[in-house]
């Protein structure tokens, strides 16, 4: 790794108007490989709002499919090399695009923040299976604000308060998290093989979600096998693993706070004052409602 010019706090990217919401061109550099992505029937996409529960729920269909088949891979690849993240075009490692075309599993797992408008076209013509992971707003905020004070490929983000106003108006890398969420809701009516999970519900009971995705992806797995990756997946067996909490990858500041921080509902409540958190349903029932999505604050 020597000889890379690693993102530092210093060369942070500025963020800018592209296809209609804000990027980073980490996520835009590659965007022709991108767009032209060849998605294949059995790939799996794995979508998200950034901090929503993607390598939790990347890391369950990974040990789903490969746990037993190939577990030396659980052992010797982080998370980031066995799921590809599509859009990406770090220094640091191959693009996403790159390492999705030469995975050698099938299926292939690959994750996406992209909103539902930008993902490559492919996946809808092959009728990949999609399965999307959303969080309630609030905690949604709290865990985007630590990621992109560590992560040094993410803008400067500013105090928690600046955070959250930029949050409210959808000024993240990303786009706004009511339109992303909203926009994958909306696409289920049409395209039926989209999974809808929550991050609150996988808190709630991971054994149960870890069931209905079985069952959405037509996998018989054996009892004993399911209560295993229950286990595995717990939050914080994930953090302690370091093929599966990030530590690895040298643009993130774990001095700051790691990249796996609390996975729990509510924290919420310890970062917004009482004036934010008015401010913020308010606004909250004016951009969700035309949506008949709802979400949980508590469990």
């Amino acid at each position: 790794m020597e000889g890379i010019d690693f993102p530092s706090m210093h060369s942070r990217p500025e963020m800018f108007e592209f296809e209609g919401i804000p990027m980073v061109h980490y996520f835009t550099d590659n965007w022709e490989n991108i767009q032209n992505f060849k998605a294949r029937p059995d790939d799996i996409l794995i979508a998200t709002y950034p901090k929503a529960g993607t390598t939790w729920v990347s890391y369950m269909l990974d040990l789903l499919y490969f746990g037993n088949t190939a577990p030396e891979r659980q052992t010797s690849l982080p998370i980031y090399m066995r799921v590809p993240f599509l859009e990406s075009a770090f220094p640091v490692i191959p693009t996403g695009v790159e390492l999705a075309d030469n995975l050698p599993t099938t299926p292939r797992l690959i994750k996406t923040h992209l909103p539902v408008q930008l993902v490559p076209k492919s996946f809808w013509e092959q009728n990949c299976r999609v399965v999307y992971i959303a969080r309630n707003a609030k905690d949604n905020a709290v865990s985007y604000f630590h990621f992109d004070r560590m992560n040094y490929v993410q803008p400067e983000p500013g105090d928690w308060s600046t955070f959250l106003k930029n949050y409210m108006d959808g000024k993240n890398v990303f786009g706004p998290w009511y339109d992303h969420v909203c926009g994958y809701w909306e696409k289920k009516n049409a395209y039926s093989n989209i999974h809808y999970m929550f991050f609150e519900d996988m808190v709630e009971d991971t054994g149960r979600e870890v069931e209905r995705l079985c069952s959405f992806l037509g996998l018989s797995t054996p009892s004993e096998e399911k209560e295993r990756i229950t286990k595995s997946v717990h939050f914080d067996s994930m953090k302690q693993n370091n093929m599966t909490n990030y530590s690895s990858l040298p643009v993130m500041d774990f001095k700051i706070s790691p990249f796996m921080r609390k996975g729990k509902v509510g924290d919420w409540r310890n970062h917004f004052t009482v004036a934010q958190n008015e401010q913020f349903d308010e606004h909250y029932k004016e951009k969700m409602k035309n949506t008949t999505l709802q979400f949980r604050t508590e469990v």
